[in-house]
């Protein structure tokens, strides 16, 4: 199943190559770099705002185990790593640094180098965006009672603070609703009310959820509609959020997007210009031994095709170790998870039988020219 859904969903070599790469097995988390991954947006008190790509840089450098030396380590190794040196006084560290595109660049970058802001696996050229430190963060505490403050706790993309929003990146977008429609089935339907999901404000809040399981601030006797008997106190709204939020002129993205040759370049540049020759061998040795567990060459072919895309030398290398011939390239496969842009033939382009929709979006969902244009000037009612 694994080299299956690869095989089937090319956008994702660039994880892949990440995952298979020395980036894959971090020797604990104190020394491993984090990243937003999606596109933000920061807003400021005017209500301007910017895409911001978020870097968290580790202090203690970073390192990896291989494959061959984590037979040694357990499971909890990460784990314990980072409870040890926390306990010891040993706190790790890291730079919080900033990417910053205005709307104006994010277009650009897209009509002039094919790189698109709202795709995951699109990468902003550091050269052209430098890395901005804006702060730090330390991890000075352990947990007290592992089950009431880590299986319990409940992260979301959607429990933003003031000054931070989503950006209009599909994926993203996805993950505000399911990653609280997990924690709802997961912990409970008032797990926002657990200490360790609470806010910390020097007021109580004030909504309209009510009831279920484990709800111990009810909120008194105040309805669960705006009403006079007990009403809510609104705070003034601290932008503007007709300037806020991004008018977009632009058409929908009609089920799948589509592979095509700009999705191949920051791979490209990570095994070209990132690894050097021993990380090469690595990735190869991890790659192929974990081919070698799929016993359906057909899907095995498929992948190596999708390597050749990025570079010959990857696929020529794991022809060489797995004993399996590749597809030349993709251009002549169909896939189930995605359309191929790159295609010969029309009749393998759309993915699963799907007809060409009648407006197809050219821009695979990044925001080309004059795509923030503001389309509503008269307020978000239309008056």
């Amino acid at each position: 199943m694994f080299w299956d859904y690869l095989s089937q969903n090319p956008e994702s070599i660039h994880q892949v190559m990440i995952l298979m790469g020395d980036r894959g097995i971090p020797d604990g988390y104190r020394k491993m770099h984090g990243y937003s991954g999606h596109a933000l947006k920061f807003v400021n008190k005017d209500g301007d705002w910017v895409y911001v790509q978020v870097h968290l840089k580790s202090q203690q450098g970073t390192g990896f185990i291989t494959q061959e030396d984590s037979v040694s380590k357990s499971p909890d190794y990460s784990q314990k790593d980072l409870y040890e040196a926390i306990e010891r006084g040993d706190y790790p560290k890291w730079d919080v640094s900033i990417q910053i595109a205005t709307p104006k660049q994010a277009e650009d970058m897209w009509e002039k180098q094919r790189i698109n802001v709202f795709d995951l696996t699109h990468v902003w050229p550091q050269g052209q965006f430098p890395l901005k430190k804006v702060g730090e963060f330390t991890l000075n505490e352990n947990a007290i009672n592992y089950f009431a403050e880590i299986e319990q706790v409940a992260f979301g993309p959607s429990h933003l603070v003031a000054g931070i929003e989503p950006s209009a990146d599909p994926v993203l977008q996805s993950c505000l609703f399911s990653y609280v429609d997990t924690h709802r089935h997961r912990v409970g339907p008032n797990y926002q009310q657990l200490p360790v999901n609470a806010p910390r404000t020097a007021f109580k809040f004030g909504n309209f959820q009510r009831d279920g399981p484990m709800a111990f601030y009810n909120q008194g006797r105040r309805p669960n509609y705006l009403s006079s008997i007990d009403p809510i106190q609104f705070q003034p709204r601290q932008v503007d959020l007709d300037k806020t939020h991004g008018h977009f002129i632009g058409k929908a993205v009609s089920f799948l997007s589509e592979i095509r040759p700009e999705d191949f370049n920051a791979p490209r540049a990570l095994w070209q210009r990132v690894f050097d020759e021993s990380a090469r061998e690595r990735l190869i040795s991890n790659v192929s031994h974990k081919m070698s567990l799929c016993k359906d060459e057909e899907i095995l072919k498929r992948q190596i095709a999708i390597f050749r895309e990025v570079d010959n030398d990857i696929a020529t290398r794991l022809e060489k170790a797995t004993g399996i011939k590749g597809y030349d390239g993709i251009a002549n496969l169909k896939f189930n998870g995605t359309h191929n842009g790159m295609a010969q033939d029309a009749k393998n382009r759309y993915a699963n039988g799907v007809k060409p929709p009648k407006s197809y979006t050219s821009n695979n969902g990044a925001p080309f020219a004059h795509t923030h244009k503001i389309a509503v000037r008269n307020g978000v009612n239309g008056a």
